[in-house]
């Protein structure tokens, strides 16, 4: 059967680069040890950042698997300073609606220890917004709109990847998620086969940063063994 579909199909031969086991562990540990130092940060710098790094850590990003290699997403860059303006505008319109009515009691509290209110400045501050936009199906030339298969997955996917690649430059991320976000398909004139996933502020901390003292789960709380 993979000899039916090597010759029906382009494949290429693949090698992965191996380890000792001690190098493995070596490798995975510090791997773990530099990405518990990443952090949700509302704190930015408006600093300077060349585009073609956010491109390279965008291109990290598209390395994520996808339902079917379809790669149904779109990484929308926002860097004009009113168009950030328009988008806070509109994600705090949302977010004072959730907080004040949307909101359970229990969601509330549960909020608290982090901090956070319907006020959104880093949406202005930080020099680049990434929007991504899930998209739910491909429209071909014979306007046929041809299926993408696990969107929400892949999209959630190529996120992880997204936030993993934005810690690896030095540079902080923070997942936003003002519910609901129609009005960034409106601002950034986005086509109807493509809905907002994620809104992701990127930049630098600010020189005063302050985060949460927040505890990860263990190892024995997030795993089991069968």
């Amino acid at each position: 059967m993979k000899k039916k579909i090597i010759d029906k199909f382009p494949f290429v031969s693949y090698e992965k680069k191996t380890y000792e086991i001690t190098e493995m562990q070596t490798r995975c540990r510090l791997f773990f040890e530099w990405m518990n130092t990443r952090r949700t940060v509302r704190d930015f710098s408006d600093k300077y950042i060349p585009e073609n790094i956010i491109e390279n850590i965008l291109l990290s990003a598209s390395t994520a698997p996808s339902g079917a290699h379809k790669q149904p997403w779109t990484f929308c860059v926002v860097k004009d300073p009113e168009v950030k303006k328009q988008i806070r505008v509109a994600a705090e319109k949302e977010e004072k609606e959730s907080y004040e009515t949307r909101m359970t009691d229990e969601w509330l509290r549960d909020l608290q220890p982090i901090g956070t209110d319907w006020h959104k400045p880093f949406l202005e501050t930080a020099p680049y917004l990434i929007v991504v936009f899930k998209r739910s199906y491909e429209l071909e030339s014979n306007n046929y709109k041809h299926q993408n298969y696990y969107v929400t997955e892949s999209c959630g996917i190529a996120c992880g990847f997204l936030l993993t690649a934005i810690h690896d430059a030095g540079l902080v991320a923070l997942t936003h998620t003002p519910s609901p976000m129609n009005f960034l398909s409106k601002i950034l004139n986005r086509p109807e086969n493509e809905k907002p996933f994620l809104l992701i502020p990127v930049g630098y901390p600010a020189d005063e940063c302050w985060v949460p003292d927040l505890q990860r789960k263990s190892i024995s709380e997030i795993c089991v063994w069968i």
